[in-house]
């Protein structure tokens, strides 16, 4: 059954959180650390007071709530998604999904321009926001996409595309690979590309450049990733009890993964944290990284890729054309990892263009779904 849903966090809730950010505990740092030791300690003093004193969870909420939101139970999972409809009833559904640290708000900035082509559906993944915690193991990347297929199939559409970037880039796949009768395309804005020596392919100097980055990425796993992928549970107890501590795991990612000239405001930073304190979703969201690393299948439906210069590493083209059937590849100057955020506009139009491309600008919907929707 697929039931109309409502933001309503308890005031209780945002009493706690502010009662919780004024009593924080904060730790001394050493003069001159910069970004040295992580997070630098003036602009998390800085984030958190305006979190306690000027930021407006209500208006935030009233603002969201003005879209279309729904809930779904999949394999015992509560699923949250938007479904925004296209003004034509036989456009194509895309589903749009998100990655860790982020959430379903990384694509309200793309909703109106893309809404004005595809039906979208925007889906929470489960463990985070409102989709609310997992409470059990096996929701790795392939027991997603299948609930993407089921989720789909209930709306009524059988031909859809998906698109992500994150961990939404490995879930669309695995969704083109579970489902490939359905799925059009995949669109992603991050594919990374193992080095491989075996692989015989000519690289230019460009792609041996992104390849020693990648190099040196494997070679010094990132402590976040190490901790989540094994003991998130671990790391869940602080960050689900420290609202600055989980305003500094999520705003350093944003920090660092982000293009220098992108402008995502505090308020949006906060709302994204926001979303992961007031669900307690920390330790469930975190888990991914523990699932994730099982293989999936591999993915036979045609791809396109959208590259953005800031990311935290850029796919080797010639190297992901072994493994996928490559239709589309755009590179950007500007954007990093959250790019439906720092760059909607260039994002929107790279997503439309592909699937134009393709020849899906029109796939006509099985129905209609629930009548709500």
């Amino acid at each position: 059954m697929i039931k109309p849903f409502r933001i309503d966090i308890p005031q209780a809730g945002l009493d706690d959180l502010a009662g919780r950010l004024a009593r924080t505990r904060w730790p001394n740092e050493v003069a001159d650390a910069g970004w040295d030791y992580g997070f630098p300690l003036a602009r998390l003093r800085e984030l958190a007071e305006y979190w306690r004193t000027g930021y407006d969870w209500r208006a935030q909420e009233a603002r969201l709530n003005a879209l279309p939101h729904f809930s779904t139970e999949i394999d015992g999972q509560r699923i949250h998604f938007l479904h925004v409809r296209c003004a034509r009833p036989d456009a194509l559904a895309l589903i749009l999904t998100h990655g860790w640290p982020g959430s379903f708000l990384e694509f309200l900035d793309v909703i109106e321009p893309l809404s004005r082509d595809f039906h979208l559906v925007i889906p929470s993944l489960p463990g985070y926001g409102f989709s609310g915690p997992t409470h059990r193991r096996g929701w790795d990347i392939d027991h997603i996409a299948r609930a993407w297929a089921e989720l789909m199939r209930r709306l009524g559409y059988r031909r859809y595309g998906a698109q992500g970037g994150d961990f939404g880039s490995g879930i669309s796949l695995a969704l083109g690979a579970a489902a490939p009768g359905q799925v059009a395309g995949v669109h992603v804005n991050y594919l990374p590309t193992r080095p491989d020596p075996d692989a015989g392919v000519e690289l230019s100097a460009s792609d041996e450049a992104r390849l020693d980055r990648i190099r040196r990425l494997m070679a010094n796993r990132p402590p976040y990733q190490a901790l989540q992928a094994t003991t998130p549970q671990t790391i869940g107890y602080a960050l689900t009890d420290s609202p600055v501590g989980q305003l500094a795991w999520i705003a350093e990612r944003f920090a660092q993964w982000t293009d220098p000239r992108s402008a995502i405001s505090d308020e949006r930073l906060l709302t994204n944290v926001s979303l992961y304190w007031l669900t307690a979703t920390a330790a469930s969201s975190a888990r991914l990284h523990r699932e994730a690393p099982r293989r999936t299948e591999p993915c036979p439906v045609p791809v396109g890729v959208a590259v953005f210069a800031h990311d935290i590493t850029q796919p080797v083209r010639p190297l992901a054309e072994r493994r996928y059937d490559i239709r589309h590849w755009s590179e950007f100057e500007r954007g990093g990892h959250f790019a439906a955020m720092e760059v909607p506009e260039l994002l929107a139009e790279d997503i439309r263009d592909f699937f134009l491309a393709l020849g899906q600008g029109r796939a006509r919907a099985a129905g209609r779904g629930a009548t709500a929707h």
